[in-house]
């Protein structure tokens, strides 16, 4: 795998071994990044779901302040940090093991500027990111990796777009829809 653009643009990441964890797509991570482009710089971010850090990385390379990891597997958390020691990027990242929606769940209101989700697809937890993310919105924004037709909540100003067999849905706090 690869960061697109940014400072970091054309080094190589490790992607986790196996087929546990399914790494976002190049053309999706252009896609998702190319949306969220102006509003990387200073942001503070979270990948939730992190797998091997790809789309939090790509955050911090094309400018964003700060992001915090959240990873479960040991595995891909491993391959996560070695790709934060490989791009010399500890003093801008947090590396937390734990549970995604646990993690979520405890978030204060505007927490972070932007989430970065890539659940497992068919678990329910893309749904149930969308359901604490109605009852507190944690960031400015936040956006789900699912699969297309995988029922996400309908919230104020969301939006999807599919490519392919994936989808993007953004959802942006209240006071921005």
């Amino acid at each position: 795998m690869r960061i697109i653009a940014g400072r970091w643009r054309g080094h190589t990441i490790a992607s986790p071994p196996g087929h546990k964890t399914r790494p976002t797509t190049d053309r999706v991570r252009e896609a998702w990044m190319s949306a969220v482009q102006l509003d990387l710089p200073d942001a503070k971010v979270l990948d939730l779901f992190a797998g091997s850090g790809a789309l939090g990385l790509e955050a911090l390379s094309r400018g964003a302040q700060h992001v915090t990891f959240v990873e479960k597997a040991g595995g891909p958390l491993r391959v996560l940090q070695a790709n934060v020691h490989k791009l010399r990027a500890e003093a801008e990242v947090d590396v937390v093991r734990g549970d995604a929606l646990k993690y979520a769940a405890g978030l204060a209101e505007g927490a972070f500027d932007i989430v970065f989700a890539d659940p497992p697809y068919g678990t329910g937890e893309a749904e149930g990111l969308a359901e604490l993310f109605r009852a507190c919105s944690f960031a400015q924004q936040l956006w789900i990796e699912h699969r297309a037709g995988e029922p996400i909540p309908q919230l104020p100003g969301a939006h999807t777009r599919r490519y392919g067999d994936t989808a993007l849905t953004f959802i942006p706090a209240p006071e921005s829809a």
